[in-house]
Order: C-alpha cells, then structure tokens, then sequence
C-alpha cells in the first residue's frame, strides 16, 4: 500500500488584526490592539479550501479582550472539524503572562484525528520560547516562532536541534524562523539536524503584499518526500502562508537505506 500524502498548512495569522495602513492609526502598531472577526473569517475559510491535515497557527490569541474572549485556534478548529492544541508562547513565570492580551498571545496545531500526542517544550533564551511538538502516525512535526534577535535565534537552533536529532520518528520543523537572510542563516542548522528545505525555490512569504524575505519555512528530514510546495498570494496577515504536501516513506525505502543497500 503506497504511503498516505499529507497537507500542512503554516501561516503566522498576526492575531487575526489584519493588515493595511489603517494597521497603525492613529499610532504606530495601534492594530495589534483590535482584532477583525472577518479576518478571522477569511483565514478559516482559506484554510478549509486548502483542506489541510495539519495546520500550523503562530500569533494566535487564545481568547483576550482583543477578541471578545474567543480563542481563535478554537474557533477555526470547530469550523473545521479539527482537533486543536495551543499554549502561550511565554514560559510561566515571564513578566508577559501578567498582562492583558499579551499573555493570550500563542501559537497552535490543528489536526485530523491521527494524532498520537503532544509536547511543550521552551527555550532557555528569548521572548517567545514555545516549541509545540505534534506527533502523529508515522511523522512528528514542530511548530516555532523563533525570536527576532540574531543571537537569540542561534542559542535557539542550538536547542532545536537536540530535540530534531532525539527523534525516533522522521521529522518536520516549521513556522516563523524571523531569518532576514532567509536559508543561508539556518545552513548550518539544517544540516546538524539532517534536514531540507520543502521550499527549495527560496519563495519569500513575508512582507504578504510584496514579499521579499524568506521568513517562514517547512523543514523535513530524510524518509519525507515533499511532493508539492506552494506559498498562496493571500494578505490576511502581514506573512503569507505555506502549503507542503509530503508523503512518509517507511524507513526501509529512504535514499539512506537504498544507498547503503547498493555498496552491500
């Protein structure tokens, strides 16, 4: 029996604030303080016509005063008939996760029903240090928003890479990685960890009306064959969204194990 193609959707949502110059009136990021329920809109009904099987949420509010209280991973689950896990993005005990809004600000997986569990894993350094680990059948996908500061975001590889090379499945690492020189800042990182980039075009996804930076990527590792890639022209937030269709090969099937096969 062939192995089962797969559709993850990643798109860093901004909160569902939307986007345009009225984003900063009448002060600058005055729009990260107003959530636009047709937004949240549009972005569900994009993500439905994708028809994912893993969806990939950064910036999401689960449930603030911005949104009337409503958790936005939630929301877009129920319309999908999806399973969600989120959490805040801040560890327990930051000055973040006392104040209002902010301490409601995530980032979420929603899923099928093939899920075989899930782990929170933080960073020791940086503002944002959530890393959601999702395990299904035969892949674990990791889901980032790695901090904006170059020093930070290395010291964070660093840390992503020992949970990427302790897996005993083949594994998918992607979100927001906030790298201004897109794959030739995270190289070095890919190949510690053994992985590739699903864009192997270098298709910039940020900013969504005019991209120009590679800021958000699919990484897999040896036993995926990433059969589609595409970043959709679609301006609901300020970053454009990512759509990897793969397929898992069993570990007999991989290069790695053709290839050692052939010197025998």
């Amino acid at each position: 029996m062939p192995p089962q193609a797969v559709r993850l959707l990643v798109y860093n949502i901004r909160y569902a604030t939307g986007t345009g110059p009225g984003f900063h009136l009448p002060l600058p990021g005055a729009g990260y303080l107003r959530s636009n329920r047709r937004v949240l809109d549009g972005i569900t009904e994009f993500i439905r016509g994708e028809q994912p099987d893993v969806v990939g949420l950064v910036e999401v509010d689960t449930g603030s005063i911005r949104t009337g209280m409503v958790n936005q991973a939630e929301h877009i689950a129920r319309q999908l008939g999806h399973y969600s896990t989120f959490q805040c993005k801040y560890r327990s005990g930051s000055i973040n996760t006392f104040m209002p809004i902010v301490r409601k600000q995530g980032n979420a997986f929603l899923s099928g029903p093939n899920v075989a569990g899930e782990r929170f894993h933080y960073f020791d350094t940086g503002i944002k240090r959530l890393i959601i680990e999702l395990e299904l059948n035969e892949v674990c996908v990791f889901l980032v928003h790695l901090s904006v500061k170059f020093r930070h975001r290395q010291y964070q590889l660093r840390s992503l890479h020992d949970l990427v090379v302790q897996s005993a499945k083949p594994v998918i690492v992607a979100g927001d990685f906030n790298t201004f020189w897109g794959t030739h800042e995270i190289y070095l990182f890919m190949r510690a960890a053994g992985l590739r980039s699903a864009n192997t075009a270098g298709l910039p996804s940020f900013p969504a009306r005019v991209p120009r930076v590679e800021l958000d990527f699919v990484l897999v590792s040896e036993g995926i064959e990433v059969t589609g890639f595409r970043v959709p022209d679609v301006r609901f937030s300020d970053h454009r969204p990512l759509v990897c269709d793969f397929v898992v090969h069993p570990r007999s099937t991989t290069a790695a194990d053709k290839a050692a096969a052939t010197v025998a």
